[in-house]
Formats: C-alpha cells, sequence, structure tokens
C-alpha cells in the first residue's frame, strides 16, 4: 500500500489527459501520468515518490497502437513489455524487452514506462536509440513528432504537462542483424550489471549501453572508434575512451569490474558481427 492517497481519473482523449494536467496542477495537485504504475508504487513505498492526482493514459487509444504502416512500425507507449513480445514485430525490442525483470513484472510494465522511468536502466529505449527512432509527444503546446536521439539526453526530456504517445521505427531497421545481451551478477531476473544491443547497418556497427552509467547511451563517439580501421584491441581501448561518466559503482558490480565486461561484450560483438 501506498502511504498517502491521490485523486484519480482516466481520460477518453489526448487533450482530455493534457487538460486534465494543466487544471491539476494549478491546484497544487503534483498530477503524474500513469500506464503500469510499477514506479508510482515502488518508489511511492520509499517516499521517492508523491501524486495527489492520478492520470491514467493506459487506454487512450493513441497509446495503445501496434502495427506497421508506411515502412514504419508504431508502437503506443502503453503497450506492456509482454505484448510487444508476443507480437515480436521488433526482434532487437523482442530480445531486450524480454529481459527485463520477470515475466509477471513484464506483464504489467509499459512501453512508454520503461523508458520513461526514474530507474538506471531503462533498456527498452536501446533499440530506438539505435534505430533513429521517432517519438510522438503531446503535451500543452500540442503534438510533435521528433527523433528520438534529439530527446533523449540521458533521459526523455518531456516538459511539464508532455508524455509519450508512440515511437516511430523505420522498417527497415528492424530486419537489421541484431545482438543483445545482458549480463547479471546476480539471479537470472536481478537488475542487469550490463545490458548492450547492437545494429549492423551494412558495414556499420551501432552499439547502445544500459547499467554502466546511470543512464541508458548510444555514442556516436564510442561507435567510430568501434567502426574504424585499426587493430580490434585497439578500437575497444579508444572506445572505451570515449565513454560517458559516471560509471555506476554499487553492490551490482564496481566500476572496474563493469568496464571489464564491457570490454569483453565488446570484443564479443565486433567478433560476432564479422568485424575483426
Amino acid at each position: 500500500m501506498l502511504p498517502f492517497d491521490f485523486d484519480y481519473f482516466k481520460p477518453a482523449t489526448l487533450k482530455e489527459a493534457v487538460d486534465l494536467y494543466r487544471d491539476l496542477d494549478q491546484r497544487g495537485k503534483k498530477p503524474m501520468f500513469f500506464s503500469g504504475g510499477t514506479e508510482l508504487i515502488t518508489l511511492g513505498r520509499i517516499a521517492l515518490a508523491y501524486t495527489e492526482a492520478v492520470i491514467n493514459i493506459k487506454d487512450l487509444p493513441e497509446c495503445k497502437v501496434m502495427h506497421v504502416s508506411n515502412d514504419q512500425l508504431l508502437l503506443g507507449s502503453t503497450l506492456t513489455l509482454t505484448k510487444i513480445e508476443e507480437a515480436n514485430l521488433f526482434p532487437l525490442l523482442t530480445k531486450i524487452a524480454s529481459e527485463v525483470a520477470d515475466h509477471t513484472a513484464r506483464g504489467k510494465i509499459t512501453l512508454g514506462g520503461n523508458i520513461c522511468a526514474r530507474i538506471f536502466y531503462r533498456e527498452a529505449v536501446l533499440p530506438f536509440l539505435l534505430a533513429d527512432s521517432k517519438v510522438l509527444i503531446v503535451g500543452p503546446e500540442g503534438k510533435k513528432m521528433v527523433p528520438i536521439n534529439e530527446v533523449f539526453k540521458e533521459q526523455l526530456q518531456l516538459k511539464k504537462g508532455e508524455f509519450l504517445v508512440q515511437v516511430a521505427t523505420e522498417t527497415r531497421f528492424i530486419g537489421a542483424p541484431f545482438i543483445g545481451i545482458k549480463r547479471r551478477q546476480q539471479w537470472d531476473t536481478g537488475y542487469p550489471l550490463i545490458t548492450i544491443a547492437a545494429l549492423k547497418l551494412g558495414r556499420e556497427l551501432r552499439v547502445a549501453i544500459s547499467g554502466l552509467c546511470p543512464f541508458p547511451f548510444r555514442s556516436k563517439e564510442l561507435e567510430a572508434s568501434l567502426n574504424s580501421d585499426k587493430p580490434v584491441v585497439s578500437r575497444i581501448d579508444e572506445a572505451l575512451s570515449k565513454l560517458p561518466t559516471p560509471i555506476l559503482e554499487d553492490v551490482e558490480g564496481s566500476a572496474n569490474y563493469r568496464l571489464f565486461v564491457l570490454r569483453n561484450l565488446l570484443s564479443d560483438i565486433i567478433s560476432a558481427f564479422g568485424k575483426s
């Protein structure tokens, strides 16, 4: 149980959701958009999240789409990771999503909830960063479709009153060769030490990483090093010098251990894609 009460609202349209947020915010209710509730329940119990008004967007039609249209895969933000896994329309996303938490939790965690979460990992964003996907965001200023690599800077940069509606990915990325690897220090469904996703487009290797830093990321500088013509060891050394900071150091593993694991993962990926 949460240690606080809140009002509950279930709008029927995107506009109603946005208007509700504005009105509740003006009344000092600290409103929160809600799709699965996993994070609110988890963080609310330990006093890291608080709201006096929840706006449930889970059943908004635009947030539930899952289909291919005009060479684009559209995925609604309130689809659960289980539904995405079962449909398997984006194999790399399926691979990454299928290893988030456990089966029971994946039936509640939504795509948007994972991408916009406050926890470090947010693995579901990795395939979209690699595929130059676009995100549909709605808020007080209306709708906007923007490249995810422009608005995801350590986290999705949402303004007050905005929420994620859909993610659009060109189908040419979906069929590209891929690798998704998760390394854990503890049990099969424990928090990850490092999750790495990779796509190969022609001769170009793309890599996105979660669990190394307090945020998921894709680094084009790191990719440039990996795609150079230098020997593999030199490429990896140079790539590791381009990492953002800080490197996490916690109960899952030290910073040095994480870098050791990442070095081996990069070597395995280069070998698997035949870029030696």
